[in-house]
């Protein structure tokens, strides 16, 4: 089976299409007033890698094996750090939004 340059783009269109996805709908669930919709998607992925960590085959050295649930745990954990750098950042907002709300709400007193 060939692989063509065409394939290759429609992947790579797709890849995108969910990456986006997922980048809004985190955005989207960690501006809702409570703060757990926003921890889905990195709880979600957090598991994800630990079950890249329990799929680490036991062949050789156990240092070695070491080095590859390590090297696992951290490279599955990217997206679950970017995920949760977004909802601090949303949340962030949230706070300032409220706080800046509570003074309105003072000067008007």
């Amino acid at each position: 089976m060939a692989v063509t340059a065409g394939k290759i783009i429609f992947s790579l269109i797709v890849l995108l299409v969910f990456g986006a996805g997922g980048i809004w709908l985190q955005i989207f669930l960690s501006n809702k007033e409570s703060k757990w919709p926003g921890l889905i998607l990195p709880i979600i992925t957090f598991c994800v890698s630990l079950i890249y960590v329990l799929n680490v085959v036991s062949v050789g050295e156990v240092s070695t094996v070491i080095a590859a649930m390590v090297s696992a745990f951290l490279f599955g954990n990217i997206p679950t750090a970017v995920l949760l750098a977004i909802y601090a950042a949303c949340s962030g907002k949230r706070q300032r939004r409220r706080d800046l709300d509570k003074m309105s709400v003072q000067d008007l007193e």
